[in-house]
């Protein structure tokens, strides 16, 4: 097969954020198929360059997967209007891009953000090849829920906007059973939904790692090390970590390791030394590749997400590789990641935005170093058998395979 993906947010594990469709496409490679993705010159996470500074265009070799960076506006991070500028000169460039790309069998889109769905739309009805919609986060709900979508009109034509590329593509693909629910309930025929949630190559971690590398740079040798890896950004409700993090400055051994990047990230520095913060620690942003010796490093792992109703309906990407870690969890989200977690017996729930509870837990598991190795442990057991990237990326190759064959996806 050719396959060509529109993903202005794609990495690889050189950088940090989710690798997921990276692992799908080295799949795809790995069993004779050509993958070819359009990316953004832009890393969205940090805002920074993702090539060489004053190249418009690039094109890269991937382990064996074709990425054609192009231009998007690299103010992502000023402001929600220049965000939607970053977004919009991507979906004119990538379009350009993919018209030029190359032969494909299919094509692939994905959202958010929204407009680049658009361009994968485009780009599948001009080669008239089947046209693969990914749904990674319910646009606009939850734009709408967290209040940067105000606007009734925009709000009414976003939605018009999602229901359009609903009926356009010609299969659906969800990474969280809540998201079928969703698009079932938006008058999608089931049949047309396939799930394949997010997962963790689990041959990326060791949990029985030590991490010794990460504690001695960073001073915590002799700390219980909690870390929170992901984005800072508003939907994160970092808040609650450094609130909590004060509630346990008195425990000298208690630290937290804060391992990511994001447009709130200044805003949470200065919080963390308003409030006198000496058990925190803001690492940057870090290559996915660099994620196991972080994790090895830590005793626990923390999860948080705003307390609004489709933040329930989600599958973070962090908790699959705090379970592949062998690392207990304390979750600070409800909904469809606590039933993984409570099935898996891998963590503490706390509710979200409760920085007491979430003090508690985590003086719970200090307390108790074998109880948490044991959650660690059979975290990692379950996510192997349940949320295996090698068994997902089978069945993405499998899917693309009917597609592109003209058969039902199932």
């Amino acid at each position: 097969m050719r396959i060509l993906l529109i993903n202005q947010l794609f990495v690889s594990p050189h950088y940090p954020g989710g690798t997921r469709h990276y692992e799908f496409a080295r799949y795809c490679v790995k069993h004779g198929d050509e993958f070819t993705i359009i990316a953004s010159t832009v890393d969205y996470l940090t805002g920074s360059a993702a090539v060489e500074p004053g190249r418009r265009s690039v094109e890269e070799n991937v382990d064996g997967v074709r990425v054609l960076r192009v231009y998007a506006h690299p103010a992502v991070h000023r402001s929600f209007v220049w965000r939607v500028l970053c977004f919009l000169s991507f979906m004119v460039t990538s379009l350009w891009a993919a018209v030029r790309s190359g032969p494909a069998d299919a094509v692939m889109g994905t959202s958010p953000p929204i407009f680049q769905a658009v361009s994968a739309w485009l780009t599948a009805a001009l080669r008239r090849r089947p046209f693969l919609l990914e749904i990674r986060d319910l646009w606009p709900e939850f734009a709408v829920e967290m209040g940067v979508l105000r606007n009734p009109l925009v709000i009414a034509m976003s939605r018009w906007l999602e229901g359009f590329l609903y009926r356009r593509a010609t299969h659906l693909l969800v990474n969280s059973p809540a998201y079928r629910d969703y698009l079932v309930g938006r008058k999608v025929p089931p049949a047309k939904v396939t799930l394949i949630a997010n997962g963790v190559d689990i041959a990326m971690f060791e949990p029985d790692a030590s991490g010794d590398r990460v504690r001695h740079e960073w001073g915590l040798d002799g700390k219980f090390v909690v870390t929170y890896a992901g984005a800072l950004g508003a939907a994160n409700d970092i808040p609650t970590i450094l609130h909590a993090a004060a509630r346990l400055h008195g425990r000298a051994d208690a630290h937290f390791l804060l391992v990511g990047d994001g447009k709130e990230r200044a805003s949470l520095e200065g919080m963390a030394r308003e409030l006198e913060l000496a058990n925190v620690t803001f690492t940057g942003g870090r290559p996915k590749s660099e994620m196991s010796d972080y994790l090895a490093a830590s005793d626990a792992c923390v999860a948080t997400l705003k307390d609004i109703p489709m933040f329930r309906t989600t599958y973070p990407n962090k908790i699959f590789d705090y379970m592949a870690a062998g690392r207990p969890i304390v979750l600070g989200i409800d909904g469809v990641i606590r039933q993984v977690v409570e099935a898996a017996r891998c963590g503490l729930f706390v509710p979200p935005g409760d920085a007491a509870a979430m003090a508690a837990a985590v003086e719970r598991l200090a307390q108790d170093r074998e109880a948490a190795r044991a959650m660690g442990r059979a975290g990692r057991a379950y996510v192997a058998q349940y949320f295996n990237r090698e068994h997902q990326a089978q069945a993405f190759c499998l899917l693309l395979q009917g597609l592109t064959e003209g058969k039902p996806a199932g």
